[in-house]
């Protein structure tokens, strides 16, 4: 039986899709706990012996904010462990890291048909895209 799955991502989650060759399908949603607009408590300015200094915590940001999407990603890998076609569709820049993941990875490397940009869809639409790719 071939498995096909179909990939929906944004920065905040992931849809994916599995179909089976009867037509059916299943969904499961995966939250990316990505935090993209974080105020980090106690980020104020500073006072030194030479003045006011402002310490930005930007590197300590970007760091939690690699470590949440490289989290992300692994969560994604255990859903498309044993597919056999992929597709990778949705409107954020992140299928984009997603697609670099897999491309490094020599056990998904071949299985990757496509990245396509989408618009924000609902659920019934993501359905659609997915049976349209694979079985048009």
């Amino acid at each position: 039986m071939k498995k096909n799955i179909g990939i929906w991502i944004d920065t905040k989650q992931a849809i994916v899709i599995r179909l089976s060759k009867n037509g059916e399908h299943f969904i499961k949603k995966i939250d990316s706990k990505i935090e993209t607009r974080v105020r980090v408590p106690g980020e104020s300015k500073k006072f030194g012996r030479f003045g006011g200094q402002y310490i930005t915590y930007e590197k300590n940001r970007l760091n939690k904010k690699n470590e949440q999407v490289n989290h992300f990603i692994k969560e994604l890998f255990k859903e498309i462990e044993n597919c056999d076609a992929l597709v990778i569709f949705g409107p954020a820049k992140m299928k984009k890291i997603l697609e670099k993941e897999i491309r490094n990875n020599m056990q998904f490397s071949g299985k990757l048909l496509g990245v396509h940009n989408t618009d924000l869809l609902t659920e019934n639409q993501i359905v659609a895209w997915v049976k349209d790719y694979f079985y048009n």
